[in-house]
């Protein structure tokens, strides 16, 4: 897809800041400090629409970028990161559960995972949850410049084996350092359009 547009519209705590437009949303989920930032950048071609940053827990709220004036990714917080308290993470996590439980627009999830090492136990619970929600899921392996060619199909079996992906599932290996696997996201985007 060919991105000739790109904005972040608001960073929003709860429903009622939600963009009103009917445009289908990707939200995506991971782990702090796995990528989403530097996905979301390789994607839409940019440098730095969304942020990166090399401290985990940046991203407190929904950040919703519209790309193309047709499509909303959502930029959900990242989990996992131990130094945020229990009490802002239960916020976080009543924000994002209203979010996947209500959001009518949402399209898919796109789970972002470190294909160099195994899934986290975090990554599995957020797998599970969004199964549990019934949510089409779309898990991209990212990092995977990091490993050599003859073992990536290896990190790739273990990913999907210990997530226990459904076969239906799409999952992606992606590098943002070298744009691999970004026209097959693209793809699995459209498919769900």
């Amino acid at each position: 897809m060919k991105v000739n547009q790109a904005e972040i519209v608001i960073s929003a705590v709860s429903e009622k800041q939600y963009p009103t437009e009917q445009y289908p949303e990707f939200a995506l989920a991971g782990r702090s400090n796995v990528g989403k930032s530097s996905l979301i950048n390789r994607l839409i071609n940019r440098k730095n629409l969304a942020r990166t940053s090399s401290k985990p827990g940046k991203t407190q709220t929904l950040n919703f970028y519209l790309i193309n004036e047709s499509i909303y990714f959502v930029d959900v917080p990242g989990y996992g990161y131990a130094q945020v308290s229990k009490k802002e993470r239960a916020k976080w996590g009543g924000m994002m559960e209203e979010y996947f439980k209500n959001r009518e627009t949402l399209r898919a999830v796109i789970l972002i995972t470190d294909l160099r090492h195994e899934p986290t136990d975090d990554d599995i619970q957020m797998y599970d949850y969004l199964k549990y929600f019934e949510l089409p899921v779309i898990v991209i392996g990212t990092k995977l410049d990091k490993i050599p060619k003859t073992k990536q199909p290896k990190h790739i079996k273990r990913s999907k084996k210990v997530l226990e992906m459904d076969p239906d599932d799409i999952f992606i290996p992606f590098s943002a350092e070298t744009s691999e696997g970004k026209d097959a996201v693209w793809g699995a985007i459209k498919s769900f359009m």
